[in-house]
């Protein structure tokens, strides 16, 4: 007879699941993945790296933080600042309460599946040390395997756009990020290595 999934395997399960069916499709390491799945895992390897002892509640939210994003395309809003914001905060909210269901649905307690629900809507960062832990984990995913790419997006920036940005993504980050950053633990892109460290000294 197979033996129950706990409850955390069927809501990683639930999760993967989800990301899987996205239809837009990257290469990495060999092969082609949907994009989101693909990120999940690079947001749970980073999770690892950085903070092995998270617990379960934590490591489900940071594997669901861009849970099934393709359903809500950036085009569908204004191509402005105004429409960006918006987006992004819909977006939150949207991603919050589908990893909110899910962890409902694998049998987690409503105490819990609230943690998950609040830290992915990004809910008071510097103030719950929940949401701190997965925006560190998205800078630092950012900046290992993210940056590069969107610094391709637009040649047109100067270095002083590029340190304004990289400033910005720091300071939302905690000191423990920051240390692991400065101790050689993300591998940086080598072209913008030295760009970076400029912007966070």
């Amino acid at each position: 007879m197979p033996q129950k999934l706990s409850s955390y395997e069927t809501a990683l399960s639930l999760i993967d699941t989800a990301n899987n069916a996205d239809p837009n499709l990257v290469s990495a390491d060999g092969r082609d993945w949907p994009r989101e799945l693909l990120y999940s895992e690079r947001m749970s390897d980073m999770l690892q790296r950085y903070k092995p002892d998270a617990d379960d509640t934590m490591k489900l939210a940071i594997r669901a933080q861009h849970i099934e994003r393709w359903k809500s395309p950036r085009s569908d809003y204004p191509m402005d600042r105004i429409g960006y914001l918006k987006w992004r905060k819909d977006l939150y909210k949207i991603q919050a309460n589908a990893a909110a269901a899910l962890l409902q649905q694998a049998g987690y307690n409503s105490a819990e599946v609230e943690r998950a629900r609040n830290a992915v809507a990004k809910k008071n960062i510097k103030g719950n040390p929940d949401t701190q832990l997965l925006e560190d984990v998205t800078d630092l995913c950012f900046m290992e395997y993210y940056l590069l790419d969107f610094v391709g997006k637009h040649p047109d920036y100067s270095e002083e756009k590029w340190i304004e940005i990289i400033q910005k993504t720091w300071n939302k980050m905690s000191g423990n990020a920051h240390s692991f950053v400065l101790t050689g633990k993300v591998k940086l892109p080598e072209s913008l290595t030295v760009i970076i460290l400029k912007a966070v000294s």
